[in-house]
């Protein structure tokens, strides 16, 4: 059986990051960063497809975990019989950027509390997706143990036990007594150069615990759900790359949405939407920097011509996300096909432009000042959705069938001008205010008689169908919470979207998507309806609602994408930025510092 998705740990160093079991296994990092290749990829299939298990040797050993205060270090407690030990996982946030270039640290510090404890090591190291067995050899001393493995241009070294080959994995044992620890460290560097120097790990280890609980520690948000919200926030600067500024919408590629089925899609890259919410939630909550960081990546991503402008791009701004398929995997729970990349990255999505707008000008009213091509951009944006008014799209949940007039993405085109308008109106920004205004007001009449249907905003023109996107039509602005338009879709939701209590994103049996097979409620979803209750009075069902959706969070406050009620397991990619932004946003309703539209 796999590993359940609620069971998995997430270590982070702002570049890349490494999920690790309850068992004590590693069972997915990417290297160098967090869409390389894989090391360890035994999430995607079996132990052999690489990882990295460390546990005590003794069956029937009982281990509790947490994270070390507001961070992503990780301690698992042991109990075995003849005594207690704690492995403290940590990846090592390494703010030099010539530094992170030249290695990658992975450490697993083991410390005796009581007794003594006995742990098999067992480390099967694949590289580029279990495609290449490493060349491995022994080197270092009896003293001091090191093993190298090299696969084209990727080595790593793992140095502190000492392991012997069985086959094609590594095994050992390391013997903790009270008082002791035991440091094993993995490093991966360029196998063209030399192998970097062993790790100072005691520093290593206080300077991550600092870092992360120093950036926790100026999170701006006081209620209820306050140790959510913080993890929340956590996670979502856990995916954002520390040297570029992309934003990652999650850790994972290809964990399914549905167990068995073929929606499995790679989400190690940088949605502009995705990208933009999570700029949001952290904006409003203190993090302007952030915002800032996030911009110039923005305009390096989409300079030159606004036409050839994409939905996603890598982590430093790549545009070529060719999606294939990994057939040596056999998928989460025999869930194929493992994908690599992603053909969402060619569709056309009139929403975008309008997430980064609306984005762009929360950073303005926030105090983000602006640079010498900020604004220049910003028009380019807005001119390319002017070219595009017509068109229809492929929408927020990028189906893969005809592509249509969606309501919420013609919304979104309404808010690229309202922006603009009010950049030129409110801040002085030069620009053509009356043709934008004159866009504006056509988007509006289209919405109004088009994008309405027996008193309800609808899913896209010409249908009677809802989807869950029309929940962010009041965050937005476009209308009130309580406009009777927006009452009447929340009715038409909970009466057609709701399953066991969760708001689907649109019914999947009306084809729309162009896709087989069906899908488990998408958590964000609900989290918007958390919002949209909280902001219309109807606070027990907010607070019923909020409490739910929280209680499907790991031991660790981790999310995934969607989660079936039925199985009560979490589904999709993990962590989720989308899932944890929605979950910031509701909190803040719920406490009263509710944001304004956006």
């Amino acid at each position: 059986m796999p590993t359940p998705i609620e069971d998995l740990a997430l270590l982070s160093n702002c570049r890349t990051a490494a999920l690790v079991s309850r068992e004590g296994e590693v069972e997915w990092l990417c290297l160098p960063r967090l869409d390389s290749a894989s090391v360890f990829a035994a999430l995607l299939g079996d132990t052999d497809d690489g990882s990295w298990r460390l546990r005590p040797s003794e069956t029937g050993a009982r281990a509790e975990r947490r994270y070390d205060g507001d961070t992503f270090i990780l301690v698992t407690r042991w109990e075995t019989p003849t005594g207690v030990a704690e492995v403290h996982d940590f990846m090592p946030v390494g703010l030099d950027q010539q530094a992170a270039i030249d290695r990658t640290d992975l450490v697993r510090r083991v410390v005796g509390v009581s007794g003594a404890v006995d742990f098999d090591v067992d480390l099967r190291l694949r590289f580029d997706y279990a495609r290449a067995l490493p060349w491995v050899r022994q080197t270092g001393s009896k003293a001091d143990p090191e093993l190298i493995a090299m696969a084209g241009p990727d080595a790593v070294a793992l140095r502190g036990v000492r392991l012997h080959a069985e086959g094609h994995q590594h095994q050992g044992s390391v013997r903790i007594a009270a008082g002791q620890q035991v440091d094993l460290t993995l490093t991966w560097f360029p196998s063209f150069r030399p192998t970097p120097e062993p790790l100072d790990v005691d520093r290593a280890l206080s300077e991550t615990r600092h870092w992360w609980q120093s950036w926790a520690d100026r999170i701006e948000h006081e209620g209820e759900y306050r140790p959510q919200v913080v993890r929340s926030l956590l996670v979502l600067r856990a995916l954002t790359n520390h040297d570029t500024g992309g934003i990652a919408a999650a850790a994972t590629t290809s964990l399914p949405e549905d167990i068995g089925g073929v929606r499995n899609w790679d989400y190690r890259f940088v949605w502009l939407r995705d990208a933009a919410l999570t700029l949001e939630a952290l904006l409003a909550h203190g993090f302007l920097k952030l915002a800032e960081h996030w911009r110039t990546w923005l305009l390096r991503a989409v300079a030159g011509d606004p036409a050839d402008l994409q939905i996603m791009y890598g982590l430093a701004g790549e545009r070529n996300l060719p999606e294939r398929e990994l057939p040596q995997l056999d998928g989460y729970a025999g869930s194929r096909p493992v994908r690599i990349g992603n053909g969402a990255a060619l569709q056309y999505q009139a929403d975008v432009v309008g997430e980064v707008i609306v984005t762009l000008s929360a950073g303005r009213e926030a105090g983000l000042t602006e640079s010498a091509f900020s604004w220049p951009l910003e028009k380019h944006l807005v001119q390319y959705a002017a070219e595009q008014f017509e068109r229809p799209d492929n929408g927020i949940w990028e189906i893969r069938g005809e592509p249509r007039h969606f309501t919420h993405s013609r919304v979104m085109m309404w808010a690229t001008f309202d922006r603009a308008v009010r950049a030129v109106e409110q801040h002085g920004l030069a620009g053509p205010v009356e043709h934008w205004r004159e866009l504006r007001r056509r988007a509006r009449d289209e919405i109004d008689s088009q994008g309405v249907s027996n008193g309800h905003f609808v899913q896209y023109y010409g249908t009677d169908e809802v989807d869950a996107s029309l929940l962010l039509l009041p965050q937005v602005g476009y209308c009130a919470p309580d406009d009777p338009r927006m009452l009447a879709t929340v009715e038409r939701i909970e009466q057609t979207l709701i399953r066991d209590g969760l708001v689907l994103r649109y019914r999947t049996a009306t084809g729309v998507d162009g896709l087989p097979g069906g899908e488990h409620p998408f958590l964000a979803c609900s989290f918007w309806l958390v919002e949209q209750y909280a902001t219309t009075g109807r606070t027990a069902d907010a607070e019923a609602l909020m409490g739910r959706l929280c209680s499907f969070a790991n031991d660790l406050g981790l999310l995934s994408e969607e989660y079936d009620p039925v199985g009560n397991q979490q589904v999709g990619n993990f962590p989720q930025a989308f899932s944890h932004l929605a979950l910031v946003r509701a909190a803040d309703a719920l406490c009263g510092s509710g944001r304004q539209p956006r």
